[in-house]
């Protein structure tokens, strides 16, 4: 039996209507902290569905955002954390005095967002605030706090809205969690 037939049980955390509602709150909210020019930094692969409902929603707010990718690694070829973090698909645009919203899917250790935001700011970027779809407050290993937070999330492996689990359920509408048997 292949990995794709071999489906674990999947409980809703957050339903797709939640994740869209909660959506238009951090819209309204980053609009009106950061203004309506501002250059989104997509972290690749996991927020890319966060991402894009999150711009669509700050167009509807009034922002009208310039959208690059970047992907990062702590990671390698392991599964556990290296604890050092790498860039392995840079921006393309210039952050050089932009306001610059960094978005991610998850935030755990910290050591991520510590890191791209950091790298950012050393390139030029005037701000840099970064919004997280979840937030696991119980994994922080850094001091590292994001400044918009869709929802807090407890400690449990979770599935969908661009999360994977072995590079499967990113195309879930909404966020559940591997029901352990």
């Amino acid at each position: 039996m292949s990995k794709a037939e071999m489906k674990p049980d999947i409980e809703i955390l957050f339903a797709s209507a939640d994740i869209a509602k909660r959506n238009e709150e951090l819209a309204e909210e980053i609009a009106a902290t950061m203004g309506s020019d501002i250059l989104v930094i997509a972290v690749l692969k996991g927020s890319f569905v966060f991402a894009a409902d999150l711009i669509r929603a700050l167009h509807h707010a009034g922002v009208n955002p310039q959208i690059d990718f970047m992907a990062l690694s702590s990671y390698g070829d392991k599964t556990v954390s290296s604890g050092s973090v790498v860039i392995t698909r840079d921006i393309v645009d210039t952050v050089k005095g932009r306001k610059v919203l960094l978005i991610d899917d998850i935030l755990e250790s910290g050591r991520t967002m510590a890191f791209a935001t950091a790298e950012l700011l050393g390139r030029g970027a005037a701000t840099v605030k970064t919004c997280l779809m979840l937030d696991k407050k119980g994994k922080r290993v850094s001091d590292f706090e994001a400044d918009f937070v869709g929802f807090d999330c407890p400690d449990l492996f979770v599935v969908g809205y661009g999360l994977d689990y072995a590079h499967y359920y990113r195309e879930l509408p909404y966020i559940g969690y591997i029901v352990k048997h």
